[in-house]
């Protein structure tokens, strides 16, 4: 089930970009990026609710994906025709997205069911489980580079269809109860079941400044996966690097981020108990400057070394933020609003972070890259990682200053 579910996120996620600059619409890559994140502020509480309420997670888990990859087929099919127009397109994509952000957290809800139910301790038999999630992620990245579907809407149809795969898959998985009402015996709040009681967090001047800054941070996740693809490949129109392998295989080089993302993960709970939660973010937000710093000075050829370690750093950068942050909220949160904190972590970082982040690298990306001619195309690029670069640097120094964690480290 991990397997197949990242899996169909990795098959576009990290090309998508690529295709849609080829296609004519490189101006709005990030509102294709934008919309995972807007989707993401309501539909998971939703389709919680629905679980919770009245269907099984596993069943929905499966109606979710068929949706989702019904739609992302016919956004794949519809995208292969010469006069394809931008809003169906997007239209298409944007329902299938819609469908298929839940479905990250009723996975979740569906292996830990599973785990409880055979007796497995979750904390430790879940992250080998998860895992392969990111194999899942890295094998699909590399089928569409190797099928040459990195260029085209093709990459959508695979997505697609592994979706339809995990949806008759998600029939087979063990029930999961439905809960209908609380422990109480009453019905849940609107407010309580989409986790928005969390927002009382804001109070506690510590939390708030910790989700402020989740937000700031969340706001790098998903430039590179929108814009690194276009920008390597880019590389093909100047002769000297055309026939490189980092030109040619952009979303190969590309997954030693998620490989390196799979590594450092082992690397937080010592991180966490010998440095605190304020240095590991500091960290993080240190390796993002070295992300997008080293994709502005590397090249595919002589310079292909700084791409990969761009890549390595990546790791550090993902990892040490969102799985320390989501662990320093489980800690100094109350058991009854754990979860809500969680889902309002998500929503800051995930959410309205990713989402402004992305359609400002499109404003930015647009104007030093798009809006020229293209002999200084590439020289836009690496004034635009610069600028990335510079916003993570910024916030690094402001966190530093303003966050203080009086209380116990997670």
């Amino acid at each position: 089930m991990n397997f197949l579910q990242f899996a169909v996120w990795g098959a576009y996620l990290t090309s998508m970009g690529t295709y849609l600059a080829g296609a004519g619409f490189g101006s709005i890559i990030g509102w294709f990026y934008a919309i995972q994140g807007v989707v993401s502020i309501f539909m998971p509480g939703i389709m919680g609710i629905v679980a919770d309420r009245w269907i099984p997670a596993q069943r929905l888990l499966g109606l979710c994906h068929a949706m989702a990859g019904m739609l992302m087929c016919a956004a794949g099919i519809y995208g292969l025709s010469e006069s394809a127009n931008i809003s169906l397109l997007f239209t298409l994509y944007a329902c299938s997205v819609a469908f298929y952000m839940p479905t990250l957290a009723l996975s979740n809800s569906v292996a830990f069911n599973a785990l409880t139910k055979a007796g497995l301790d979750t904390v430790k038999d879940f992250p080998p489980i998860r895992v392969f999630g990111t194999v899942g992620f890295i094998c699909t990245m590399w089928v569409v580079d190797l099928c040459g579907f990195q260029p085209t809407s093709k990459q959508f149809i695979v997505s697609g269809a592994l979706s339809i795969i995990l949806a008759i898959y998600a029939q087979t998985l063990p029930a999961c109860p439905v809960k209908g009402k609380s422990e109480g015996g009453e019905q849940q709040s609107l407010v309580q079941a989409l986790g928005l009681d969390a927002f009382k967090l804001f109070k506690d001047y510590r939390m708030a400044v910790f989700f402020i800054f989740s937000m700031l941070l969340g706001v790098s996740l998903q430039i590179t996966n929108g814009y690194a693809n276009p920008y390597i490949t880019s590389f093909q129109g100047i002769a000297e690097y055309a026939d490189t392998f980092g030109a040619q295989h952009a979303n190969i080089l590309i997954s030693l981020s998620q490989v390196s993302e799979t590594c450092c993960i082992l690397l937080i709970p010592f991180c966490l108990k010998r440095f605190g939660i304020k240095n590991v973010m500091l960290i993080a937000m240190t390796a993002w400057v070295f992300r997008f710093g080293l994709f502005g000075t590397g090249n595919p050829g002589s310079g292909v070394w700084m791409f990969v370690l761009s890549c390595i750093v990546y790791g550090v950068a993902f990892d040490f933020f969102n799985i320390s942050g989501a662990l320093y909220v489980d800690q100094n949160t109350n058991e009854s609003i754990r979860s809500s904190a969680q889902g309002l972590f998500m929503i800051m970082t995930n959410g309205l972070g990713a989402t402004v982040g992305t359609l400002t690298a499109q404003a930015i990306v647009n104007h030093y890259v798009y809006d020229q001619p293209e002999a200084m195309q590439i020289e836009g690029w690496r004034t635009c990682w610069f600028i990335f670069a510079a916003y993570a640097l910024v916030v690094g120094i402001a966190f530093l200053f303003l966050f203080k964690n009086s209380k116990k480290e997670a």
